[in-house]
């Protein structure tokens, strides 16, 4: 019980030791760029601007079954 919690902690600190050495950025600066970004590609986004035709609109309603 005891080695697997120390276990545990060594696993938990070296973690912590990879996150401590990504670089981050600042969050007013990627949000202008994850908005620069949608800006620039939103005319590609089916979602936004439709699908050319109903049968290449993956979301579009699957035929139901009907008993005949």
């Amino acid at each position: 019980m005891v080695m697997s919690t120390v276990q545990t902690r060594r696993q938990e600190v070296e973690q912590l030791r990879r996150e401590a050495t990504i670089k981050r950025e600042k969050l007013s600066k990627s949000m202008k760029e994850m908005l620069d970004f949608i800006r620039e590609h939103e005319q590609e986004d089916c979602l936004l601007v439709g699908f050319s035709s109903q049968k290449s609109n993956p979301f579009r309603e699957k035929n139901s079954c009907a008993i005949l």
